[in-house]
C-alpha cells in the first residue's frame, strides 16, 4: 500500500529559492499543473519506481487527452515499463522510459535504444555495471589503506594519478575528490561515514536478468551481495569481536610496486564484457563491444599484476570478492577445458539428463552409469 502526504512547501521553497528569477512556474496539484502545460502536454516523472509510478500515472491519466506524453525519468524496472507502454497506448497516451542519471551534474547525452522497456534496461545494465566497478574501486581503496597503510591525501593522489592513465573515469574522478574532502572541522569525511552501503534495485535486477538470459555476470552479483553483507553492520561488529583474520601477516614487499599492481588490475573487464552480450540480448546495443576489446588486452597486459594483488590481499584477510571474482571469471574464461563434463557426467548419472561428446557437439547422449539403469533419458535443454 502506497501512503502519499500531499505537500507543496518544497515547490515555494523552491520557487523562493534556487528558481527565483527564472521562468519556472508552479503548482498546487496535478489539475493545476497539467492545465498549465501547451498541447499536446508532456509530463516528466521522477518519483521512486515500483508502486509509486502506477500512482501517479493511475492520476494523471483522468487529466490528459489522446496524444499526450508521460515520460518516466527514473530508475524503474523494465518490466515495469513495458506493462505501462501497452497500458497506456491502449488509452491513447504516449508512455517514454527514460532513465535518468548523472546526479548534480548531469549528462548531456540522450539516446533511443529501442521500443518499450528497451531504454530502462540499458539503465538497469549500466547501473549495474556501475555496481561492480564502484565495489572494485573500494576494494583497491580497501588494499591502500589496511595492505599499504596510506595516509588518505596518498590515496587520494594514487586515484588522481589514475585518472590521467586508461582507467580515466568519472566513477575514479569522484573517489579521488571524496578522499580530498575534509568537513568544517578540518578533518576528512571519509572514514566518519557508517560502512553500510544502500541500493535500490538496480544492480539486483541487473543480476536477476543475467540469470534469466544464461550470462554469467558474477562481479556484479557479488558487487550486490557485498553491499548486503555491509548492511549487516550491527552483526559484524559482533563478529570482529571474536573471528579474528590472519595474525601475521605484514607487509614487506615494495609499496610503490604493489600500488601499481593494484592499478593494474583491469577494473573494466568482466562486468563490461558480459553487459555488452546483456545489452544485445534486450536492446540489440552493441554500444559496449569496443570496450570489451579494451579490457580483454589489459587483463593480457597486466595478469601478473591481478594475480598478485589478490594472493596477497587473501593472505592479509582482506576482502575482495569482486577482485576474486573476476579474476576466477577471467582463469575460466581463459581455460580451454573446465570440469563442467564432471558436471554434466553427474548430472547424467543421478537424473539421466544427456551430455555431449567433444567429438559430436549437438549430439546428446546418456549412459547406463550404474548398469542398473536403462536407455531412457529425459529431454536436453537449458532453462
Amino acid at each position: 500500500m502506497v501512503t502519499h502526504i500531499w505537500t507543496v512547501s518544497k515547490v515555494d521553497d523552491f520557487l523562493a529559492n534556487e528558481a527565483k528569477g527564472t521562468k519556472v512556474v508552479g503548482a498546487q496539484s496535478l489539475k493545476e499543473m497539467v492545465s498549465k502545460l501547451k498541447k499536446p502536454q508532456l509530463i516528466i516523472l521522477l518519483v521512486k519506481a515500483g508502486q509509486a509510478v502506477d500512482y501517479f500515472i493511475k492520476k494523471l491519466v483522468p487529466l490528459l487527452d489522446i496524444g499526450d506524453i508521460i515520460i518516466d525519468g527514473g530508475n524503474s524496472e523494465y518490466r515495469d515499463t513495458t506493462r505501462q507502454c501497452q497500458d497506456l497506448k491502449a488509452k491513447g497516451i504516449l508512455f517514454v522510459g527514460n532513465g535518468v542519471s548523472g546526479g548534480e551534474e548531469g549528462e548531456s547525452c540522450c539516446d533511443w535504444v529501442g521500443d518499450e522497456g528497451a531504454g530502462h534496461f540499458v539503465k538497469m545494465a549500466h547501473n549495474g555495471t556501475e555496481y561492480g566497478d564502484m565495489q572494485l574501486i573500494c576494494e583497491a581503496y580497501h588494499l591502500m589503506k589496511d595492505v599499504l597503510g596510506m595516509a588518505q591525501d596518498k590515496m587520494a593522489q594514487a586515484f588522481e594519478d589514475w585518472n590521467k592513465t586508461e582507467l580515466d573515469s568519472f566513477l575514479i574522478e569522484i573517489t579521488a575528490n571524496i578522499l580530498k574532502f575534509q568537513g568544517a572541522d578540518g578533518k576528512h569525511l571519509l572514514p566518519k561515514i557508517r560502512d553500510s552501503a544502500g541500493q535500490k534495485g538496480m544492480g539486483k535486477w541487473t543480476t536477476i536478468s543475467a540469470l534469466e538470459y544464461g550470462i554469467p555476470v558474477t562481479l556484479i552479483g557479488e558487487a550486490v551481495f557485498a553491499r548486503c553483507l555491509s548492511s549487516l553492520k550491527d552483526g559484524r561488529i559482533q563478529a570482529s569481536k571474536k573471528l579474528k583474520g590472519p595474525q601475521k601477516f605484514q607487509f614487506d614487499g615494495d609499496k610503490k610496486s604493489f600500488l601499481e599492481d593494484i592499478q593494474n588490475v583491469p577494473l573494466h573487464f568482466q562486468d563490461r564484457l558480459l553487459c555488452s552480450r546483456l545489452y544485445a540480448a534486450k536492446a540489440g546495443s552493441h554500444r559496449c563491444i569496443p570496450r570489451k576489446d579494451k579490457g580483454c588486452s589489459a587483463v593480457e597486459n597486466h595478469q601478473d599484476s591481478w594475480w598478485w594483488a589478490v594472493s596477497t590481499g587473501v593472505q592479509a584477510g582482506i576482502p575482495m570478492p569482486c577482485f576474486v571474482t573476476a579474476l576466477s571469471f577471467y582463469d575460466k574464461y581463459r581455460h580451454e577445458m573446465l570440469p563442467a563434463n564432471l558436471i554434466q557426467a553427474q548430472r547424467d548419472s543421478f537424473g539421466a539428463h544427456t551430455y555431449e561428446l567433444l567429438a559430436k557437439p549437438g549430439q546428446f547422449i546418456h549412459t547406463n552409469w550404474t548398469g542398473h539403469g536403462g536407455s531412457v533419458s529425459s529431454s536436453s535443454y537449458n532453462a
